[in-house]
């Protein structure tokens, strides 16, 4: 019907209803084109076409499977009704789901290559720069049957969908990604911890701290970190579900971040979650784990050094009552005395090996069977809790990271 047509104006089929096959295979639109409302009730196959500027579908309904294919600045589905099956391979474009209605199974995808038709190939003057395309919203949609294929989410508004957790994000999805370098919070400053992020989680960062490190992210609406813990959960689950553990870790931290910063939480768990992030980086960061280790075997070995040794091992003392009598062997317990002196002294090199000694096996749960002083017992049992336990937390982040 319009294949092969060159628009040169603003297109409008708003409202138009196509009985048969709509056929714009090869066409031009220099302008927008609007099929806002239209209706296809046997159209397989939309394009591919050319767009210039808007390609709007809002409103509109697909009553058969179809396939769209286009290049365009932007593509609008607001509200769009596929009934059936659909394909949207797309270029350029910044795609607004907004309220579509899917029926049945509707993947998005980036066309890598342009369109070449029996007549030749599309030619693609107009546009420029990358051509992945770009899904800004998917805010009210039941995403349990939408796959989203080589798309670009770092401005995606995910707030507001439903079954988030069944979307498949399949091939090379682009988030957004936490600042690098330092970022201003309430005028200190800050490095975060390299991860993927939600949108939404760049807008309200920078609603509440007003940093410019965070990019453009500029929505009015922006999600409590209630609303963020539930989107991250369920991404999360996504992509478990896919097998892919490690990129979903990253939502894991995110919504761990999201509870921490929940102020409608009890102060109890918020508390317990802030530990979590400080010594571990919430299971995650290992490096963090191993620093927090070193530090505190650093520390116990001081500990030791300086008020946990006795000046000199325990004296044996035999003593023998009666001579059928089998010998009893005493502590001098006086030895065990804590040491006194500058502190300058006490730091030796035969003091350091044994309280290095009694670090090494307290990480492992072992005792050195060094004799100790009061202070020096209580080091050793509070480093026997501790230094496994950040050991552990290392593991479990290194696990984390590199399981299947």
């Amino acid at each position: 019907m319009f294949g092969w047509s060159r628009f040169t104006g603003p297109a409008k089929f708003g409202g138009a209803i196509f009985e048969g096959p709509a056929r714009f295979s090869g066409a031009v639109f220099e302008d927008d084109a609007r099929f806002d409302g239209a209706t296809f009730e046997a159209t397989t196959q939309l394009g591919p076409m050319l767009c210039s500027k808007r390609f709007g579908l809002s409103g509109a309904n697909f009553a058969q499977p179809v396939k769209i294919e286009a290049a365009a600045r932007s593509v609008e589905c607001e509200r769009t009704r596929w009934a059936s099956r659909a394909s949207l391979a797309v270029r350029y474009a910044e795609l607004d789901l907004t309220d579509a209605i899917f029926e049945n199974k509707v993947t998005v995808t980036t066309r890598e290559s342009p369109w070449n038709t029996y007549l030749g190939p599309l030619t693609e003057g107009h546009f420029s720069g990358p051509v992945t395309a770009k899904v800004v919203s998917i805010s009210g949609i039941d995403a349990a049957n939408l796959v989203l294929t080589g798309i670009d989410l770092s401005a995606c508004s995910f707030a507001g969908s439903v079954n988030l957790d069944q979307i498949r994000l399949e091939g090379d999805v682009a988030l957004r990604r936490t600042p690098r370098g330092w970022v201003k919070v309430h005028g200190l400053p800050v490095r975060f911890t390299n991860r993927t992020i939600l949108h939404e989680e760049a807008s309200w960062r920078v609603r509440n701290y007003g940093d410019g490190s965070w990019g453009s992210v500029g929505t009015p609406d922006t999600p409590t970190p209630a609303v963020l813990t539930s989107l991250y959960r369920q991404l999360r689950k996504s992509f478990e579900d896919g097998k892919n553990e490690a990129d979903a870790a990253d939502f894991y931290y995110g919504e761990m971040e999201m509870r921490r910063n929940d102020k409608t939480r009890a102060r109890s768990e918020r508390g317990l979650l802030v530990a979590y992030w400080m010594l571990s980086g919430y299971g995650l960061r290992a490096t963090r784990c191993l620093a927090w280790l070193m530090l505190s075997m650093a520390a116990v070995t001081l500990l030791l050094a300086f008020w946990g040794l006795p000046l000199k091992d325990p004296s044996l003392v035999s003593e023998v009552k009666h001579p059928n009598a089998e010998a009893v062997v005493i502590t001098d317990r006086e030895d065990l005395e804590p040491p006194s002196g500058p502190l300058r002294d006490r730091l030796t090199e035969t003091r350091l090996d044994k309280s290095v000694e009694v670090v090494l096996n307290s990480a492992i749960f072992r005792t050195s069977g060094q004799n100790l002083t009061t202070t020096g017992r209580y080091t050793e049992m509070t480093a026997r809790i501790v230094n496994p336990a950040l050991l552990g937390l290392a593991i479990l982040a290194v696990r984390n990271r590199i399981k299947r």
